[in-house]
């Protein structure tokens, strides 16, 4: 009896010892295997547990790859505003620069600006350079002018303030660009077709007829220096009433050199002016 309780103690302390969790991995018996043919279908089981995995994954990834193409091909401006160049930034930032630089010098955009007081008197120095008196005032002298000298003069110039309001009409309709103040166009700008900001039609008007005067005819020193004045201060008016911006003012004055220059390689002679007068007037006939 001693023996047989020696043993069962035995035994139960090895089944304790056994049954610690450090040691409940050698209880478990591992599976056993069925065979050759069972060891090749486990075998072959990953393989195709790998192509039929495989097999769907390919979809998604070639959805996924087609997602990342539309993506990279964004529209050039949103590349632009995400990957600005360095061009683009300066050109920004001077057209923030004018913008701010415009608004501070209107100071005459308004009754109630702070050179308000003074607002009659700059719209009347920018009616000076309107296209409409300079092209009635240009009639009016071609009317009473007798000279064949000042005839062709005056009608090269009638010809250059048309081609000038036509152009820079053109151009302001193509551009569209607002002022610096919102303001309705009044019913001379209306009909001289000056409804938009750029170019700045007063500015080209301004400096074409002043290099044309200078050009053709002879004047003192301080009519001169009197007349690139007023070219200077008609295109400044404009900017003090609100109406254009400081580059609109700059390339106004660059239009109307470059109006200058094609008048004067396109001039009218002495005899075509005359055939032009009298067309005009209803005289002209071609027998004689």
């Amino acid at each position: 009896m001693p023996s047989n309780y020696n043993v069962r103690s035995r035994t139960r302390e090895r089944n304790s010892v056994l049954s610690r969790p450090e040691f409940m991995s050698l209880n478990h018996q591992p599976p056993r295997s069925g065979g050759p043919s069972e060891s090749r279908g486990s075998a072959r089981r990953p393989g195709q547990i790998k192509h039929q995995t495989s097999q769907p994954s390919e979809e998604p990834t070639d959805s996924g790859s087609k997602d990342r193409r539309e993506s990279n091909k964004m529209p050039e401006e949103d590349c632009m505003q995400l990957n600005p160049s360095f061009k683009g930034i300066a050109m920004n930032s001077l057209l923030a620069i004018d913008i701010c630089l415009s608004k501070r010098m209107g100071v005459c955009a308004y009754t109630s600006s702070s050179w308000g007081g003074c607002r009659s008197m700059v719209g009347l120095l920018a009616l000076t350079g309107h296209g409409i008196t300079w092209i009635i005032g240009t009639i009016v002298c071609l009317t009473r002018s007798n000279t064949l000298a000042g005839q062709e003069v005056l009608v090269n110039l009638l010809l250059a303030l048309i081609l000038d309001v036509m152009t820079v009409a053109g151009v302001q309709r193509l551009v569209k660009r607002r002022g610096p103040w919102e303001m309705t166009p009044g019913f001379l700008d209306c009909v001289a077709m000056d409804m938009y900001s750029f170019p700045a039609a007063h500015a080209s008007r301004a400096a074409m007829v002043s290099k044309f005067l200078l050009s053709h005819l002879v004047l003192a020193v301080p009519l001169r220096i009197l007349l690139v004045l007023w070219a200077f201060l008609v295109g400044m008016s404009r900017v003090l009433l609100g109406k254009h911006h400081l580059t609109d003012m700059v390339c106004g004055f660059a239009l109307g050199f470059f109006h200058f220059s094609l008048m004067e390689t396109v001039w009218l002679s002495s005899n075509t002016c005359q055939t032009l007068i009298s067309i005009s007037t209803l005289s002209w006939s071609p027998f004689f």
